[in-house]
């Protein structure tokens, strides 16, 4: 079983939004029994609040299956439990670098490290801009799960 947790900041725009479109991937692949993926959040401002509903609109648009969820925090056990921890922007690498003791099995990455770019994916609970964001995730989610298939096939 590979496990994939996405983070951001809130736990609200982001990473919900790559965790339900890496799991319908996963699910279209034929991965769902060997593929899990969640998300979290870094920060606590957010915690017990479903998606936003700008994430929530655009799943809809693009027909990406989710469910309600509330906001949680991502924990120290999580560097045990996850095999890929998957940031949005280089803060939420730095927070991650923090709780998890600097990377010590090299886990953690960034959702665009995927694709080769060197960039954030854009929060849009600042932004507004949810299309951009989606289409990152969407970009690096199609990548890591490419990634994954080949782990697996080995």
């Amino acid at each position: 079983m590979i496990n994939i947790l996405f983070l951001c900041h809130g736990n609200i725009c982001r990473s919900p939004m790559a965790e339900f479109v890496m799991k319908e991937y996963v699910r279209q692949a034929g991965l769902d029994h060997e593929v899990l993926v969640e998300s979290a959040a870094l920060h606590r401002d957010e915690i017990g609040s479903d998606i936003h509903w700008g994430t929530e609109e655009i799943l809809d648009r693009y027909h990406i299956p989710h469910t309600p969820r509330q906001a949680h925090l991502a924990i120290k056990a999580d560097y045990k439990k996850f095999d890929y921890l998957i940031g949005m922007d280089r803060y939420n690498m730095r927070d991650m670098l923090r709780l998890f003791n600097n990377d010590p099995a090299q886990k953690c990455s960034l959702m665009m490290d995927w694709v080769g770019a060197s960039r954030d994916v854009a929060d849009p609970w600042y932004t507004g801009d949810f299309d951009t964001t989606y289409a990152d995730i969407d970009a690096g989610c199609i990548a890591l799960l490419e990634h994954i298939k080949q782990t697996l096939h080995k």
